[in-house]
């Protein structure tokens, strides 16, 4: 199955305002994401940009990107925004949806959780996730922690529940979310025209208006470390040691 990487960017974050132009070891942090996400050779990589002047930063680097409506309420909807744009014919039958703050992201991750669509079972998305090693990781809320059943594999499973709470109860292993998404074409068209779940807005996680609606999400289980996300000023120094 033909695969394009889509990674959203917009310069209006709360938290963090032009993260994607934040400096990273001489690079736009925008730009490292882009890198890491071609390493993988998974297929294209397009920039999803809410402002012109990150288009006109990724071209100046070398990379593909499209301008999408800034007013657009989410991460996923620019996704879906820019795969129309790049590719209005559908050629590409898995999109891939990486967050642009994940300048430490392992190649491997993309290539491992597309690897998913191949197992033979039904479903809409895939997602990855690592297991939790730090205790601090378990109380953050700041980690997205996934109830699930596993399959007779052992790596991929079915996701019953996503948290920022220590799910499941009393259980032997815990695993960190990692954000990035493969969608069936089909099923990222579906996803952004659902109205929103109390849950999402409860727990401020997208993916649960998918469960609520019976989509079928698939976690599959990497050894790889999961990368570093860049949300405060603090995070981004932290990104800088890492990488510089």
């Amino acid at each position: 199955m033909d695969s394009l990487i889509i990674i959203p960017a917009r310069m209006k974050s709360v938290r963090l305002p032009n993260k994607p132009l934040a400096d990273i070891a001489g690079k736009p942090m925008i730009v490292h994401v882009m890198e890491r996400a071609q390493a993988a050779n998974a297929g294209p990589v397009v920039i999803a940009a809410a402002e012109q002047e990150l288009v006109d930063v990724i071209q100046a680097h070398g990379g593909e990107a499209v301008l999408t409506d800034p007013a657009l309420p989410s991460g996923t909807d620019r996704v879906k925004a820019a795969a129309d744009i790049y590719d209005p014919e559908g050629q590409y039958e898995l999109v891939v949806n990486v967050q642009g703050d994940l300048p430490t992201l392992d190649p491997s991750i993309i290539s491992e959780t597309l690897a998913t669509f191949s197992e033979g079972r039904e479903l809409d998305f895939a997602t990855p996730a690592t297991v939790i090693s730090d205790p601090e990781e378990l109380t953050t809320p700041n980690v997205v922690k996934i109830a699930l059943s596993p399959f007779d594999c052992g790596t991929t499973g079915r996701a019953l529940y996503f948290s920022r709470s220590t799910i499941p109860h009393g259980g032997e292993a815990f695993y960190h979310h990692i954000g990035l998404y493969a969608f069936k074409r089909q099923a990222l068209d579906k996803f952004v025209s659902l109205p929103v779940n109390p849950l999402e807005t409860q727990e401020r996680l997208e993916q649960l208006r998918a469960l609520a609606h019976g989509m079928e999400i698939h976690v599959k289980i990497v050894d790889t470390k999961a990368p570093f996300g860049v949300d405060t000023p603090d995070d981004l120094e932290k990104a800088r040691e890492i990488l510089g």
